[in-house]
């Protein structure tokens, strides 16, 4: 049977600041082991919000009385708008008008899990550099800390934390007892995290280095400096997959970079390749990743330098899949899946074998034939729009055709109903782009609000880390709308980088 989950919540510290009418409201709920967060905005009823659903808390709006009552019984608000309730894992976040007033605050309760790295101890115990990704609010943090206590406490290792902002070990001075033995190291600003994970190194001796959410490239050449000293790393960092880390050009050292390289034709022949592939750039800074899936699932990759290589590939990735029962049991089964490479967090056509294009001509993505185009043009261009077509060299193959006015009329016999025959004036990448666009189009709408989704994730990610955040490549047109969302929201921009890894950098006001 897996350990019994033990979880201390400190609710007595938290109701303690709480205004008058909420503390009465809670201190009896039936719910209250339940209560995510509870919400004061001046002028509106208090709410206490839980896993499902939420309560008001009272009839009357509340004050600035209120909100002065609360901001004098906790810590003070660093620069992110956050402080906490010491020795507590409690946290309190402003909302502040024009003039730095508070007229809100979200009180989120923190606890502390103990028993929740049971399906993954064995991970820990190798002495490996371990990475976990997953969807914010799964329970990484948690984790995170209670790696740390078990190391420290049972291990008897040199364990110390860099806490950013306080939420692994509290507020305070003194650290929440859920650590155990380990030690930490507090960081005054977001922005210089990459200091202080150096500082934890050179100055106190660990052997153990334990941080949260690696967010931009000084971080990730810190934690790779770290790995170099043969010092056991385990963190967090932003992303939900592996692959999201593969497509990130802040974050992909982390996993080993990726290159372009140039083969020579006979290696193209032998690998059934383009001459220009993605390959590992070096040995990655984290041996295992660990995504979370849920509370009771995960996926475990124990070799991320040979899953990255089949990824890049194109071969198959087996992952380890861990599941808890109702009846506490873990079950570890293998999940099969074809993997792609990827460029930009697509794939990259040009890299597939032969096997794996005829695989895809099947997929139900539309089949393309070029005539008198230059070949890696057409691959950009699908690259960019994130077209849904792969491309075939057997036209007999395909149900569309592009070519040039040259080659229209030798291309006109093979237009049917099941095959639509395509020609732009040149052999030049604008024309080829707008052609792709039109006869794809109904793809085009999903690369622009991935695009855009990427800008509200790097302004969510600004407010958190106060770091500038650097986007995927992509064309002007996209970088264009990526650049003007991020002004409405009164940040600036720039772009940096070459075609055709040209990319928007988004940073702090």
């Amino acid at each position: 049977m897996a350990p019994e989950e033990i979880i201390t919540d400190d609710m007595e510290q938290l109701l303690a600041v709480l205004p008058e009418a909420a503390r009465t409201k809670l201190a009896e709920h039936p719910r209250l082991s339940e209560l995510v967060e509870i919400v004061i905005d001046l002028g509106r009823i208090m709410e206490a919000r839980f896993a499902t659903g939420f309560e008001l808390l009272g009839e009357q709006a509340a004050t600035h009385e209120d909100l002065q009552h609360v901001v004098q019984r906790i810590g003070d608000f660093d620069r992110d708008n956050r402080a906490g309730i010491e020795r507590t894992l409690h946290r309190i976040s402003a909302m502040l008008n024009r003039r730095n007033e508070v007229v809100g605050l979200t009180c989120r309760v923190g606890r502390a899990v103990y028993g929740t790295i049971d399906m993954i101890r064995d991970v820990i115990e190798t002495g490996h550099n371990v990475l976990l990704l997953g969807p914010p609010g799964i329970g990484k943090t948690t984790k995170l800390r209670e790696m740390a206590r078990v190391l420290a406490s049972e291990f008897d290792k040199r364990v110390v934390i860099v806490d950013t902002n306080n939420e692994i070990a509290g507020d305070g001075d003194i650290p929440h007892p859920a650590i155990g033995r380990a030690r930490r190291m507090q960081v005054p600003n977001g922005c210089k995290q990459h200091d202080i994970m150096i500082q934890a190194v050179e100055n106190h001796m660990p052997e153990v280095v334990v941080i949260d959410e690696i967010g931009n490239e000084a971080e990730a050449a810190a934690a790779r400096t770290i790995a170099e000293r043969g010092v056991q790393l385990v963190a967090t960092a932003h992303g939900n997959e592996l692959e999201n880390l593969m497509a990130n050009p802040t974050l992909a050292d982390l996993v080993g970079g990726i290159q372009t390289v140039t083969l020579g034709d006979e290696e193209a022949r032998r690998r059934g390749t383009q001459k220009v592939v993605l390959e590992r750039q070096a040995p990655p800074t984290f041996d295992v990743t660990i995504q979370l899936e849920g509370i009771d699932r995960l996926v475990v990759y124990h070799d991320v330098a040979d899953t990255v290589d089949r990824i890049l590939l194109g071969m198959q990735v087996t992952p380890e899949v861990r599941l808890r029962g109702s009846d506490g049991q873990i079950e570890i089964v293998k999940r099969s899946r074809e993997s792609v490479p990827l460029v930009s967090g697509v794939p990259q056509l040009g890299c597939l074998s032969r096997e794996m294009r005829q695989a895809q001509s099947t997929s139900g993505s539309s089949r393309l034939f070029v005539r008198g185009l230059t070949r890696s043009k057409v691959e950009r261009a699908l690259r960019e729009l994130r077209a849904d077509a792969v491309l075939v060299n057997d036209v007999s193959l395909a149900d569309t055709v592009l070519t040039t006015q040259n080659h229209a009329v030798e291309m006109s016999a093979y237009s049917s109903d099941d095959c639509q025959v395509h020609a732009v004036r040149g052999n030049t990448y604008s024309q080829v782009y707008e052609a792709i666009r039109q006869m794809f189009g109904s793809s085009n709408g999903s690369i622009e609000e991935f695009a855009l989704r990427q800008v509200e994730d790097a302004i969510a990610q600004i407010a958190h880390s106060n770091a500038p955040m650097e986007l995927l490549p992509q064309n002007a047109y996209i970088r264009r709308l990526q650049h003007e969302m991020a002004a409405r929201h009164n940040l600036r921009s720039g772009s940096v980088g070459k075609e055709p890894r040209r990319r928007v950098m988004i940073y702090p006001d």
